[in-house]
């Protein structure tokens, strides 16, 4: 801000947001609404001005809009996506002031103190700013005075310019709703006979202080100017990307190689800066014919060592068909993630960074979501004792040993034929004839009766460890409460 300048804020009011982010491009015409699910009823999310003719209006059941509006055009309303555009605005509304933050679900505010007169004053800059906005398909309404406060107001109330200095005289006839009070205050202001800013400005302070708080008089003052309201402009998330323009087209392996080498250089110091490291990796290659070759790279960690990356490019690089050359190079990290503090004396953490490393060339040749890991799951059954993800999902942990052995091997439960609660002398399993020579048990395991397992439904189930006289080392099981034998298992 310039020492000496008054303040002027400037307050952008989107107040179709959301169906003007999907109308924009006209596609679609006539009565148009989105819809938005609410305590399991669909209401009519925003809405184009036809649809409002027709009588229609926000928060309105969609079944009764139908009825109203039979032609009525509706589509989900996406607030994920009407928050990603207003973000794409306030970036833009940055040629205007630096100095620009989001209000509400559906509002900018631009800070625009000494930089008016950049743009041939502030009736200039207005009109520049409503013709652009207009010019992308945009409903807005425009306010603007020595607040932040006071730009809201005139932006949802009475759209237009306060002069410098007169707020008090601008604001007056505005309804005490203009401040930014919760409904509940508003109508109790109502009750007590004061329904415009002036009226609430003419009015005892102390009297208002006791019945609403300070909260009420500090948006006054805010409005006014008797207090500030700073306006903190967000930062854009850092950005990975860099280009490379080429003098003159290249086809051959060797110098897109070289050009990528370059291009990770740059990426990684910028990956080193922020301490972070490249988990996704985009390489675009342009040719002269315009037509784009996009080279993918995932990895199994973060990493920034541009020698490294560089050698687990080769292999894709190598199918890219040049045609008749490529003249612009782009390589964006479009997945970054914190980088660990590195321990390279310790021999545990070489033998984990070698582990990924060895995972990622595999995943370039048959993509790392086919290669998967086994992690402990907190089940006590022992088929739901583990799970399996993709390698990169997830940390590698170590299976806690617990009290009880477990076998090696699992696999369904295959019946035998035998009887009583301690395991037969001899039985057949798979064919083969085995003689039981020692037995160690049972642990009982119960079923886990929230789950509908139908695998449990035999009820809970005693454990043994068999050794064989045949060598062979298995785990099975009975069901006390619906007699049976079951081997689910095998030890090394």
């Amino acid at each position: 801000m310039c020492a000496g300048v008054p303040r002027r804020v400037i307050s952008l009011w989107f107040p179709r947001l959301a169906s003007d982010r999907v109308l924009r491009h006209g596609a679609i015409t006539g009565p148009f609404a989105l819809t938005l699910t609410e305590q399991n009823v669909n209401r009519i999310h925003c809405l184009n001005t036809s649809a409002e003719r027709q009588g229609l209006h926000r928060g309105m059941a969609f079944s009764d809009a139908r009825a109203f509006c039979p032609d009525l055009q509706s589509r989900p309303a996406q607030p994920e996506m009407d928050q990603r555009f207003l973000a794409g605005l306030r970036r833009w509304a940055t040629r205007y002031s630096p100095w620009v933050g989001i209000e509400g679900d559906d509002g900018l505010v631009l800070d625009i103190t000494g930089a008016a007169h950049l743009f041939g004053g502030e009736t200039m800059m207005l009109t520049d700013l409503r013709q652009r906005l207009d010019g992308m398909g945009l409903n807005v309404r425009i306010g603007l005075g020595d607040t932040r406060g006071a730009a809201w107001a005139l932006a949802h109330f009475a759209e237009g310019v306060a002069p410098a200095g007169e707020m008090l005289a601008s604001l007056g006839p505005l309804p005490v709703a203009a401040l930014r009070l919760d409904a509940d205050t508003v109508t109790a202001l109502k009750r007590m006979g004061l329904r415009s800013i002036g009226q609430l400005a003419k009015a005892a302070r102390a009297p208002l202080a006791r019945r609403f708080g300070s909260g009420l008089l500090m948006r006054l003052d805010q409005a006014l100017g008797q207090q500030p309201e700073q306006i903190s402009p967000q930062q854009d998330p850092p950005h990975y990307g860099v280009q490379l323009n080429l003098p003159e087209p290249i086809g051959l392996e060797a110098d897109v190689m070289a050009g990528t080498a370059r291009l990770l250089e740059r990426l990684c110091r910028k990956l080193e800066d922020r301490q972070t490291g490249a988990r996704m990796l985009k390489l675009t290659l342009r040719r002269v014919d315009q037509q784009a070759r996009n080279v993918e790279l995932r990895l199994a960690r973060p990493m920034r060592d541009p020698a490294l990356i560089l050698s687990l490019f080769a292999r894709n690089i190598g199918k890219v068909d040049a045609g008749f050359g490529i003249d612009h190079m782009r390589l964006e990290a479009t997945q970054v993630e914190p980088l660990r503090p590195e321990q390279v004396s310790h021999s545990h953490s070489d033998r984990e960074v070698g582990l990924d490393d060895l995972i990622t060339r595999i995943g370039t040749r048959v993509g790392l979501e086919n290669i998967q890991r086994f992690l402990p799951a907190d089940s006590h059954i022992p088929e739901r004792s583990f799970m399996i993800v993709p390698a990169t999902s997830a940390r590698a942990e170590s299976f806690s040993a617990g009290s009880r052995p477990r076998p090696l091997i699992l696999f369904p439960p295959e019946p035998i034929s035998a009887s009583g609660p301690r395991p037969p002398q001899q039985f057949r399993w798979r064919r083969m004839r085995l003689t039981t020579l020692s037995a160690t048990g049972p642990e009982r395991i119960a079923p886990e009766w929230w789950l509908d397992d139908e695998n449990w439904q035999r009820g809970f189930r005693d454990y043994w460890c068999v050794q064989t006289e045949q060598g062979r080392r298995l785990w099975l099981f009975h069901t006390p409460q619906n007699p049976g034998w079951f081997v689910q298992g095998e030890f090394a």
